[in-house]
């Protein structure tokens, strides 16, 4: 895959993502993406991308103040 500000190549990789919501911050660990060896942009596929919209919807459900899921678990 190549990247799409730089179009250097991605290798596949993990990362976290902190978001804020009305009621409080939701942290996602270990999302599986694709970064950028040259300038580090992160990206997502399709499929991550829905199970972050899930996650996040059912988050916005039941959050608390601070909310830190892992992907795997929680996708």
């Amino acid at each position: 895959m190549k990247c799409i500000r730089c179009s250097h190549e991605t290798y596949q990789s993990t990362t976290t993502e902190a978001i804020e919501l009305d009621g409080g911050i939701l942290v996602i660990r270990n999302i599986p993406c694709y970064k950028c060896e040259i300038c580090d942009e992160i990206q997502f596929t399709g499929d991550v991308v829905k199970k972050l919209e899930q996650i996040i919807s059912y988050a916005k459900q039941h959050l608390q103040e601070l909310s830190v899921v892992n992907f795997a678990t929680a996708a």
